[in-house]
């Protein structure tokens, strides 16, 4: 029972903690706003080659006003 006891509350421990167990950034407020910037640029840079590879980077051809080029 008492092993029991000491499981649960370790459950609970565990379980009320908010956020990951080991963090992913530096407790160091200057340093931690450097890994976020470093993040979200990379994320910033991951979107824009995506878009680049599949082409959606491009004009779209599919606009409401056509325009056929010729004399009107």
């Amino acid at each position: 029972m008492r092993r029991f006891l000491q499981l649960a509350a370790l459950a609970v421990c565990l379980s009320s903690t908010v956020g990951c167990f080991l963090p992913i950034y530096s407790a160091r407020p200057e340093r931690r706003v450097q890994q976020l910037l470093y993040t979200s640029e990379d994320l910033r840079a991951l979107v824009a080659e995506w878009e680049r590879f599949w082409f959606l980077d491009q004009p779209s051809h599919m606009t409401p006003l056509r325009t056929h080029g010729g004399i009107i």
